[in-house]
């Protein structure tokens, strides 16, 4: 354990070092950069040609800074510059020839060629990252974009024509649902696969796969493929997986679906690839109406599914509703995929008869529920506590009302929580344009290990500060870079660790909580893998009788079970160093069952989980 921990302290101070260095080194670059006055000494041109064949996009930008009153500074790298000096000759001729075939003076603009970027963003080409996808591009697509509002019917429609394709993917935005496409695979008739970040299920000899978004295949071309939620392309945290799943799933035929606001940035991206589009809009199945007046707790009835913003929030209703002697399942986003789907079996089948849930019930399991009831029209949204917008209202409370039990859903509001006109009008609205056009793009490993050989370093943290910087200008026209503040935060913490950049590379796209100190327990795990020693799997130790948990106990359940995701995760990209698996596994099945027969309590009056 002493060594362990001289281990750790070693790697943290390598890690410090190596990124000063590489901020150092970055500052370095930035202080080089000359503006377009410095360029006529660099080329041994005029001032005026220097404007032209910058406008013209022959001179490579580094950076564009903007300047007090709006005006914009444009920034060049000396170094990639200086090469360019015996282009100059040709410039000028082909300046030359342009004006002498037009009949025009030289120096007049003229339709010259790009010929360069800077090498970062060159070797990167986040700018042109359709091409990127070359087993996409080479195949002829055509992207189906089938909207509309929940309970249509889009997923149905879809499926049944995976389903009579010889080969295909369906991807999902959870894990929860790429079981959902995989057992609706399976009611038809076609048996398929599972990917999922922490989970594989290999059937020999089937030619279908459901996975998550991120595990989107990109080098096997298949007949058929679904991508579902497409609105996530304006997620934050996720868009950019939505990115490259539309523009690199290779399969000639893709269906989208998604709400009606993902159609704007859906067809931008197949202008970018060069795909046909077809759009196809379906109609909710039955009725959906805002109540007109509020609903008191008891008033709730079975089928009803009361709504709220937080576990704490789901926990403290569920324990008010069972004092009541209502039976109530629970669903959120800290629960496992398996408690969420049982809990949801319970609903279903009649063992309880109200879900308190959040948004977590706005993808997926659907569930006969009569009405949508918010206990809020306000949430934390990362940043800070807002309205709830009409993509939410409708995403949400789209879920009431289940064709052939609730002809009819309805979305009300809880008694002292807010307006049933606030509802009314955004369950109405037409779908707000989006603020953002220009689709998410983030590196892959082909890039991240370009970009290395271009600057010469071996540090991630160094790699993605300058690909950060230099690889995307804020005012390209078609990208934005994605966030990618966690992967820069977890490079920081293990680049000290004795493990190759692109090893280093997987370990940032780990998904971790960083509320649960995840970062700093991943560089503990990193540091065991490069010293050889075998990671253990996270452990909850002994867990107490499920009527006698209280909330702190089941949080800390959920924590370690969330911990094991990210074991899972990283035990199927290095099994070597992630060894014992199926204690894993037995740990999260332990959890899972533990939570669930939590959860299933109903005793009234002060029950075990209430505060």
């Amino acid at each position: 354990e002493d060594r362990r921990r001289a281990e750790l302290r070693s790697a943290e101070q390598a890690a410090r070092a190596r990124r000063r260095e590489e901020v150092a080194r970055l500052k370095a670059w930035e202080k080089s950069l000359v503006g377009i006055e410095g360029i006529p000494g660099l080329l041994g041109c005029t001032p005026k040609e220097a404007l032209r064949w910058a406008g013209a996009g022959l001179l490579p930008v580094a950076r564009k800074q903007r300047e007090r009153g709006g005006r914009e500074r444009w920034e060049f790298d000396p170094a990639e510059i200086i090469p360019l000096k015996g282009e100059v000759a040709s410039w000028r001729r082909a300046e030359q020839d342009a004006a002498d075939a037009k009949g025009t003076k030289r120096g007049a603009p003229t339709p010259l060629t790009r010929v360069g970027n800077a090498a970062i963003a060159r070797v990167a080409a986040l700018d042109r990252y359709a091409a990127h996808f070359a087993t996409a591009r080479a195949l002829k697509r055509r992207i189906t974009l089938v909207t509309g509002p929940t309970n249509s019917g889009k997923s149905h429609t879809a499926l049944d024509r995976l389903a009579s394709a010889e080969n295909g993917y369906a991807l999902a935005p959870l894990r929860l649902l790429a079981h959902e496409f995989r057992e609706a695979l399976g009611q038809r008739g076609v048996d398929a696969s599972l990917a999922t970040g922490e989970e594989r299920i290999t059937i020999p000899g089937s030619k279908h796969l459901a996975a998550t978004v991120e595990m989107c295949p990109l080098h096997n071309p298949v007949d058929v493929a679904i991508v579902d939620e497409a609105q996530l392309l304006h997620d934050r945290d996720r868009g950019a997986a939505w990115t490259a799943a539309i523009m690199g799933v290779p399969a000639r035929e893709v269906f989208v679906l998604g709400a009606p606001e993902a159609i704007p940035m859906v067809e931008r991206i197949a202008q970018l690839c060069g795909d046909e589009l077809e759009k196809v809009s379906l109609e909710r199945k039955g009725p959906l109406r805002a109540a007109t007046n509020p609903v008191g707790l008891s008033e709730l009835r079975p089928g009803d599914a009361l709504i709220a913003f937080s576990r704490r929030d789901v926990l403290d209703l569920r324990a008010e509703l069972v004092r009541r002697g209502r039976r109530v399942a629970v669903i959120y986003g800290a629960l496992s995929p398996e408690v969420r789907r049982a809990e949801a079996a319970r609903f279903r089948n009649g063992e309880a008869d109200i879900v308190v849930a959040t948004d977590a019930i706005g993808m997926g399991l659907n569930l006969p529920i009569r009405r949508v009831i918010f206990s809020t029209l306000k949430k934390f949204d990362g940043e800070g506590r807002r309205d709830l917008n009409a993509q939410e209202i409708k995403q949400i409370g789209g879920r009431a009302g289940r064709f052939g039990k609730y002809e009819e859903g309805v979305v009300a509001v809880l008694a002292g929580a807010g307006s049933p006109d606030f509802v009314r009008h955004l369950l109405h609205s037409p779908p707000a344009p989006p603020e953002e056009l220009r689709p998410q793009v983030q590196p892959d490993a082909d890039i991240v290990r370009a970009v290395a050989t271009e600057i010469g370093s071996d540090s991630l943290f160094g790699v993605l500060a300058r690909i950060k910087r230099a690889v995307l200008r804020l005012d390209d026209p078609n990208y934005r870079l994605a966030d990618m503040t966690q992967a820069q935060a977890i490079a920081s913490a293990i680049d000290g660790v004795g493990l190759s950049l692109m090893d280093r590379w997987t370990y940032a796209l780990c998904p971790v909580d960083e509320r649960d100190n995840g970062i700093q327990r991943l560089a503990r795990w990193a540091v065991d893998h490069a010293a050889g020693r075998a990671v253990v799997p996270p452990s909850a130790g002994r867990l107490p009788a499920p009527d006698q948990a209280t909330g702190e106990e089941l949080q800390r359940g959920e924590k370690v079970h969330k911990r094991l995701v990210a074991w899972r995760w990283l035990a199927l990209r290095f099994p070597m160093a992630y060894p014992d698996f199926e204690r894993a596994e037995a740990e999260t099945a332990r959890l899972d069952n533990w939570i669930e027969d939590v959860l299933r309590q109903q005793r009234r009056g002060r029950t075990a989980l209430a505060g």
